[in-house]
């Protein structure tokens, strides 16, 4: 796949020096472009764009701008753009992305985002095509890492172009519109996203023993690999960890699920939350119930975390209680706009934490 995409950026240049001398091709081998977000360099010609989120910034010059992207095995993947600060929408990988430049604008800032999570495959960026490429000015801003399971990876939540059951089970995923990236755009924040679909804290949504958040985090790619590591240098000023609904949650409703089991959730998040302050010592923790779960449930989810809380009484870690949402994404997710409500609830919230 990478070879054929050597040969397009070929083409294209060739293409381009015909019309516009100034028009041309900026592999990875640029040092302009900024990544965020769990990212490998796989070689000269391509970065991995891991986790939801997980984004390439750049300042662009001309009539116009050609991306080129794709997904692992040729699948067609999708990725949230930004110009200028204005979202253009999710974009499928496997077709041409060609963006107008405004006239008006000398350099343009332009971002590209994840908006896939890590187990659906990686995205690779393979570099742009442009008049020019500068590398952007990037503000010092406080960073919030958003952790959790399929609402916070904005899974099933974008169903305008794919109605659910429509596609791959990831065509409706649109990390940029999750609540998360909502919470940290209204509060001129940037983000991180280590979410996994499927994951609790002790158990998973439809098994009792595969590998938990805690067993993947510290993993590049959220998976079992455990020979890439994630590094762990810029500490976020907030970790917002939502996890909960898997543990809770009674699976398929076929497969044999044991009932909640308190104590064992409760010693693994005391665990996790023990891990975080090993990377980040001076870290504040958001502990946030789920929108998902209600009734009793949520009643066990809010004292587990009010235990974990007590656990450290020397740090500062802060308590959210989501108001229930009914979901109207896809498979009982919530869809853009449930996130969107659901952001409105936690701005307030992360704006006294930031």
């Amino acid at each position: 796949m990478i070879q054929k995409i050597l040969l397009l950026l070929l083409l294209v240049c060739i293409s381009c020096s015909e019309t516009s001398k100034k028009f041309q091709t900026f592999t990875t081998q640029n040092n302009a472009y900024k990544y965020s977000g769990r990212t490998e360099k796989i070689n000269d010609t391509a970065v991995a764009l891991i986790n939801s989120g997980a984004s390439v910034k750049m300042q662009v010059s001309g009539d116009s701008v050609q991306i080129f992207l794709s997904g692992e095995n040729q699948q067609p993947f999708f990725a949230n753009i930004e110009l200028n600060g204005n979202y253009l929408g999710r974009f499928r990988t496997d077709e041409t992305i060609k963006i107008d430049l405004p006239d008006s604008v000398r350099k343009n800032s332009l971002s590209i985002y994840k908006a896939t999570e890590a187990t659906t495959g990686t995205l690779y960026f393979h570099g742009i095509a442009a008049e020019e490429v500068s590398t952007p000015e990037i503000e010092n801003r406080p960073k919030i890492e958003f952790i959790g399971n399929s609402i916070t990876c904005g899974m099933g939540a974008d169903t305008e172009e794919y109605p659910c059951d429509t596609g791959e089970w990831y065509f409706q995923h649109n990390a940029y519109l999750a609540y998360g990236p909502r919470v940290a755009r209204a509060l001129n924040a940037d983000f991180e996203l280590s979410c996994v679909s499927g994951l609790g804290m002790y158990r998973n949504w439809n098994d009792e023993d595969q590998p938990v958040m805690p067993d993947v985090y510290e993993n590049l790619y959220l998976n079992n690999d455990n020979a890439k590591k994630a590094k762990f240098k810029e500490a976020p000023e907030v970790v917002s960890i939502a996890l909960g609904t898997n543990d809770l949650s009674l699976g398929d409703g076929e497969k044999e699920r044991a009932d909640f089991n308190q104590g064992k959730f409760t010693s693994n998040y005391i665990k996790f939350v023990e891990m975080i302050y090993k990377k980040y010592p001076e870290v504040k923790i958001a502990l946030l119930t789920s929108p998902m779960v209600s009734g009793e449930n949520h009643e066990l989810l809010l004292e587990s975390l009010q235990n974990v809380k007590e656990i450290f009484p020397e740090k500062e870690i802060n308590i959210f209680e989501f108001d229930a949402v009914t979901p109207n994404g896809c498979d009982y997710h919530p869809d853009i706009e449930d996130h969107e409500l659901m952001a409105e609830q936690l701005i307030p919230f992360f704006k006294e934490l930031l």
